[in-house]
């Protein structure tokens, strides 16, 4: 997956964004099941190595940005990979905008216009935002696209000028 739509009519997107990555993600559990008889089980959720953290190498909270914003990802003690198999210690980010704080751990991250995927293992993004102050969420998760959870999540506000 490449990052998501970061268009200013995220509001009309929405839905059929939402409606659409969740009728495809039920198609695919669907097919990769009733097709297959040998149907792999899905890999439990890696534990967070001791250490790890993600953050915001560019931003700080409470920062007067304009946009577009540049947004740049770091991890420390986990390494950033592209989706597909689970692997220990691998994962790739996601950026939640005015979204949750995170998500519980093992919970795959919505794919819409307030939670943008980074599978293909970026580590920094442009993102056009409106003026006034938002909160933004860097959320890691494995190669499936499921939470670590609040462990490896970092939440920031910025307000952004005219």
């Amino acid at each position: 997956m490449a990052a998501c739509n970061n268009s200013g009519d995220s509001s009309a997107k929405t839905g059929d964004t939402a409606a659409a990555a969740s009728h495809d993600s039920m198609s695919m559990s669907h097919d990769s099941t009733s097709h297959t008889a040998d149907a792999k089980p899905v890999p439990p959720l890696p534990d967070v190595p001791a250490g790890a953290k993600v953050s915001f190498k560019n931003l700080k909270n409470g920062a007067s940005v304009s946009s577009p914003l540049k947004v740049q990802m770091a991890v420390e003690n986990i390494k950033v990979d592209t989706a597909g198999p689970v692997i220990a210690g691998i994962g790739h980010h996601h950026l939640f905008i005015d979204a949750e704080d995170s998500l519980a751990a093992g919970t795959m991250v919505p794919k819409d216009s307030s939670h943008l995927h980074f599978g293909k293992g970026q580590t920094e993004t442009e993102v056009k935002l409106a003026p006034g102050k938002h909160k933004l969420t860097l959320q890691f998760a494995d190669g499936l696209h499921r939470s670590y959870g609040g462990k490896l999540s970092s939440v920031i506000t910025v307000d952004v000028k005219k």
